[in-house]
């Protein structure tokens, strides 16, 4: 290169010195102010139901006793409050992440935009029981602000509580094999829950489409991130133990131990998986980014040994804050043993896979 012309790095050397020595001599100039303005934070809103509150995995959120307690069952343990310990550790793309988590125990996607919910949690309800709270967009405070937005919901809408009691009080008498669970609900429902399984899955699509559009209406630039419920149920059920109330078990007072048949477990899982791959295609035609997280449990169902489930069963292992026996609809399950009332939901370890993989999403998203 010729030294009489001087090279781009040269002039773009000399002209950035220029400018800072400008900036520096300069009260409250660019450089003054480069020090001091920070990135905005990210803004995050978890939205969800139990499976993202975390019910008993950790200490609750709010604290026990606390005043501003509403009956949501957050908890310490649950993947919001994982994921947001690691985005504090390393921020993305050096931006601080600001979590506002609404996620609330039974909730339903009509639950996320539109209506009032009543909290049912077991523990320390007050006297007539927990008040209405708003919609969880609103409790978030959803606007044009928010960066993004992960949702976790949809079995309360398909009814799984009562699709699984059902299977449960139609295995009684019933050999492995037979499926009256399954044959109930292709053909009409059951007493307990008369909508067909096929209405079910129509009717969430439809319900699942329209929470999307609200979300997506309420906060029009955020990343909105849905995750999918584990593998609860193994495909291959021939491994459960009928008696075992830490599986799919249950002590109902005046029942006595019930339990679902392996042929309703399987179809069980199917159902699970339906529900999932509803979700899965409604978010990725919304432009939204689904986290699968059946695929990452497969073998960590709730019919494994205690060291390898990531789902307790209808009793578990659980902080001792929460109780061993809770009202399922009409039915009140009991849980001996120094088992407590778990209702088939994440342990600690279901958590933590979820928080991995919901992490990713969002360290993706923003990226």
């Amino acid at each position: 290169m010729s030294p009489l012309v001087p090279s781009l790095a040269r002039r773009t050397a000399l002209g950035a010195a220029v400018a800072l020595t400008l900036a520096a001599a300069a009260p409250g100039g660019a450089a003054a102010r480069a020090a001091t303005v920070a990135p905005e934070p990210v803004r995050w809103a978890a939205l969800g139901d139990s499976y993202t509150s975390g019910v008993f995995v950790g200490d609750p959120v709010p604290a026990l006793g606390s005043a501003d307690r509403d009956g949501c069952d957050r908890t310490t343990g649950a993947y919001p409050a994982l994921v947001a310990a690691g985005l504090a550790a390393a921020p993305p793309g050096g931006r601080k992440v600001v979590l506002t988590d609404v996620s609330c125990g039974a909730a339903t996607l009509a639950d996320i935009a539109t209506d009032r919910q009543t909290p049912i949690s077991p523990v320390e309800p007050p006297e007539g029981g927990w008040p209405d709270v708003a919609p969880q967009a609103e409790r978030a405070g959803l606007d044009a602000g928010i960066d993004v937005v992960t949702i976790g919901i949809g079995g309360n809408s398909l009814s799984f509580g009562k699709l699984f009691t059902s299977c449960l009080l139609a295995g009684v008498g019933q050999p492995d094999d037979a499926t009256p669970c399954r044959d109930s609900y292709e053909t009409g429902g059951t007493s307990l829950d008369p909508e067909p399984i096929g209405d079910k899955y129509a009717r969430v699509a439809r319900e699942y489409a329209r929470m999307l559009r609200d979300v997506r209406r309420k906060a029009p630039h955020a990343e909105v991130v849905t995750v999918g419920y584990p593998t609860i149920f193994p495909a291959d059920p021939t491994g459960c133990d009928r008696r075992d109330t830490t599986e799919l078990a249950a002590d109902v007072e005046g029942l006595g131990r019930i339990s679902a048949t392996h042929g309703d477990i399987a179809w069980l899982h199917g159902v699970a998986a339906r529900l999932d791959a509803i979700i899965r295609a409604l978010t990725e035609w919304n432009g939204g980014t689904y986290v699968d997280t059946a695929a990452s449990s497969t073998g960590h169902d709730v019919c494994r040994p205690p060291a390898v489930k990531w789902v307790e069963g209808v009793c578990g292992e659980a902080a001792p804050y929460w109780p061993d026996r809770v009202a399922v609809g009409t039915f009140r399950l009991t849980c001996s043993a120094g088992h407590r009332a778990t209702v088939v939901h994440p342990n600690a370890a279901g958590h933590a896979d979820t928080a991995a993989r919901v992490e990713a999403a969002i360290r993706a998203a923003l990226t």
